[in-house]
């Protein structure tokens, strides 16, 4: 029995040998070129069982290839690599027919597999249909070239050719809204409305007629019929955001409409198709909060159809430099100064926990943008900014209401006793007088926002005193402000 021949198109030499051996090595034929006009050709002849290619090649960029090897052999299998990891290309690669998607540096593991599934599966019944988004749309919903965010657009690219509902989940500012809003605007539905609607914002006298509507005389004040969401966004998509805050009575309500695949306004007695695709988000873990008598399991699983996981920033460091950038960019798009980042302003930003996310950082560089007068942001910028934050998130350890000599006595005794041994050093008055001096200065600078100047006078200072203390206790200084 013949081997199934793969056929590769990249211009990239090291990897047409990397992939040539190891598709070699586990038993297949394998033709490559650096060109899609040779790639076509094969293709025109009959040729090969799977197609693996990169998007940019030297003649024809690799997603419109695709098109054609669909239209003229459907049955071919294609599968695509690239450098470009971004959600567009993932989408646009799925809906023009890709088997599967990799970005590159891919797994060779990964690869190996997803040939061997792929000429495995069955052939498709006829050809997929192009939906995907307008050309000339190439501003990115989502940034990241992670590995986490790879199988965010992974995920989003397959499910744009269906209907199934999504439950998001990610803490507070990873981004579920744009997630929700990338499955609408690349998928089916992408030519009707996407409405949002945060279920923690709305009071819960309010939130059925929030839903579904109302008839006039339904309650007092209603003097006039009014649509609901659902009916608002009849042929798109319903984004239920903060689904986990929805009271009991409402989550019955919406739980019918997704059996039955109809609602009926509040004071209504006509039922009304529901037509609507529903992404659904939470901070939430819901499976505690079905434990706890908050959540019914019956609608979590009518609504976990398609889970998806949003990484916190944390998870994904080596997205920041790129994200940062981003949302600079985004500062002078909005009237602010242009700014830039030096190596150590970014090493900064990465070591940080980011507890409010892709948010936080976002606020940041807006920040930036707009109060420091410097065009290159450094680390000290950086440390300033976050030190700052992270006192405004971080309670002291004694509790808000301990009194600053209190405050004092029980550091002092934690310092002694660490050195119960017999060992304490001779300067300890110097060592707890920098303790506190160090964080007083800082935070001053910090209210300052590194202005020495009204630094020194809110500390009733010299101002060579304070550089002195500056210099003597390693303070990170601000440059560029006085």
């Amino acid at each position: 029995m013949t081997p199934p021949t793969v056929l590769i198109a990249d211009d990239d030499r090291s990897i047409r040998t990397v992939l040539t051996q190891a598709l070699g090595r586990s038993g297949y034929q394998v033709r490559s070129t650096s060109h899609a006009a040779t790639l076509w050709r094969w293709v025109e002849d009959g040729e090969g069982d799977l197609v693996i290619t990169d998007v940019v090649m030297p003649d024809e960029n690799g997603l419109d290839l695709i098109q054609r090897i669909k239209r003229l052999r459907p049955e071919l299998r294609v599968v695509v690599m690239s450098a470009q990891s971004t959600l567009l290309t993932a989408v646009k690669a799925t809906q023009r027919g890709a088997f599967e998607y990799l970005a590159k540096p891919f797994d060779l593991k990964e690869l190996l597999s997803v040939v061997a599934r792929a000429l495995l599966a069955r052939p498709p019944i006829a050809d997929l249909p192009v939906v995907g988004p307008r050309e000339a749309e190439e501003r990115l919903p989502l940034i990241g070239r992670s590995p986490a965010m790879q199988e965010i657009y992974r995920s989003i690219a397959r499910l744009t050719t269906t209907d199934l509902t999504v439950m998001i989940n990610g803490e507070s500012g990873t981004g579920k809204e744009l997630v929700a809003r990338a499955l609408h605007d690349y998928g089916k539905r992408r030519g009707a409305a996407f409405v949002a609607v945060n279920m923690a914002a709305i009071p819960r006298e309010l939130i059925e007629s929030e839903l579904f509507g109302h008839e006039r005389g339904a309650f007092t004040g209603a003097t006039n019929r009014s649509a609901g969401r659902f009916e608002q966004a009849s042929g798109g998509t319903l984004f239920l955001d903060e689904i986990g805050d929805m009271p009991p009575e409402a989550q019955t309500r919406l739980l019918r409409v997704l059996q039955e695949g109809e609602f009926t306004s509040v004071g209504g007695r006509q039922p009304v198709r529901a037509n609507v695709r529903i992404v659904a988000a939470t901070h939430r873990d819901l499976r505690q909060a079905i434990r706890q008598g908050q959540f019914r399991e019956d609608l979590f699983y009518r609504l976990n159809v398609v889970p998806i996981r949003l990484p916190p920033l944390r998870e994904r460091s080596e997205d920041i430099a790129e994200l940062a950038r981003h949302f600079l960019a985004r500062a002078v798009e909005a009237g602010l100064p242009a700014k830039t980042l030096d190596a150590g302003a970014i090493e900064a930003l990465g070591g940080h926990r980011w507890p409010g996310n892709v948010r936080e950082l976002e606020n940041l560089m807006r920040r930036l943008a707009a109060l420091y007068p410097q065009e290159t942001i450094t680390a000290e910028v950086i440390a300033v900014e976050l030190a700052d934050a992270g006192r405004a998130a971080d309670p002291p350890a004694g509790g808000a209401d301990e009194a600053l000599p209190q405050a004092l006595e029980r550091h002092i005794r934690h310092f002694l006793a660490a050195h119960s041994d017999g060992l304490a050093p001779s300067d300890i008055y110097e060592q707890v007088l920098a303790e506190v001096e160090r964080p007083l200065i800082q935070m001053t600078l910090a209210a300052t926002r590194g202005n020495q100047i009204k630094a020194a006078a809110m500390l009733g200072l010299n101002r060579n005193t304070l550089r002195k203390k500056i210099r003597d206790l390693d303070i990170p200084v601000v440059r560029g402000i006085a």
